[in-house]
């Protein structure tokens, strides 16, 4: 059965959805986001993407206050991600209430500080971050694109130990239109040891079901949701 993990994006301590990265295009869902937390809890969800894209943009962590009120006000499994740079950024994470970490942006710029948490926390805590354009990973909030392959900097953290990548393909990622199916079954046959939870352009229950049947073994999804495209009720057949 495939995992299922909504996500709830950050900015200025309020549930939004950005549309391929672009932080112009900012929609506020709602403002407290341990509402939204509490919702999908009562509606049988366990894990929780949280998102803190304020920090994703910044050079820290900004909105761990938002990720403490869902940890202590939930029994929700909250992966955190966005402005985890420094073990300062992480000790904060994990005292906050994370119970695994996200890393994206300090997996390219300091590959030696993230090899550490990895050795530290081990792989079940610390999730991998490939957010991908045109098949190179993106970094700082996804403003900027580097010159890492996808490929090479996968099987570069498979040998250090990564066994989880949370993979999101920018240009899909809250337009709707539906996942990066062939990008999925591409790594998946490239590296079938990875635990790859497929991010981004989710539109549909439909759409999780042929992520299922194509083998990916989680889900990101968080617009689709909001904008009543999928129904809690929707997904209880996956739960």
């Amino acid at each position: 059965m495939i995992e299922l993990i909504p996500a709830i994006d950050i900015i200025g301590g309020k549930c939004v959805r950005l549309s391929q990265g672009d932080y112009e295009s900012r929609k506020v869902y709602n403002e407290n986001p341990l509402e939204v937390a509490k919702m999908l809890e009562a509606g049988g969800i366990r894990r929780l993407h949280l998102v803190d894209l304020d920090g994703a943009a910044s050079a820290h962590i900004v909105n761990y206050r938002v990720l403490e009120k869902i940890a202590t006000g939930t029994s929700l499994v909250v992966d955190f991600g966005g402005g985890v740079k420094s073990d300062e950024d992480l000790r904060i994470a994990f005292e906050s209430g994370a119970q695994m970490v996200t890393g994206g942006s300090i997996a390219v710029r300091n590959p030696e500080l993230f090899i550490r948490w990895i050795e530290k926390y081990g792989p079940e805590r610390i999730i991998l971050g490939a957010d991908v354009k045109d098949r190179r990973v993106a970094v700082g909030g996804w403003k900027e694109e580097s010159a890492v392959e996808l490929f090479s900097f996968l099987d570069n953290y498979r040998r250090q130990g990564v066994s989880k990548v949370i993979c999101t393909d920018i240009s899909r990622d809250g337009m709707l239109q539906g996942p990066s199916l062939g990008l999925y079954k591409e790594l998946l046959e490239h590296a079938p040891d990875l635990y790859l939870i497929a991010s981004g352009g989710v539109s549909s229950v439909d759409d999780i079901y042929r992520l299922e049947e194509n083998g990916v073994p989680a889900v990101v999804f968080g617009k689709a949701l909001y904008e009543g495209r999928i129904t809690l009720d929707d997904l209880s057949p996956l739960l």
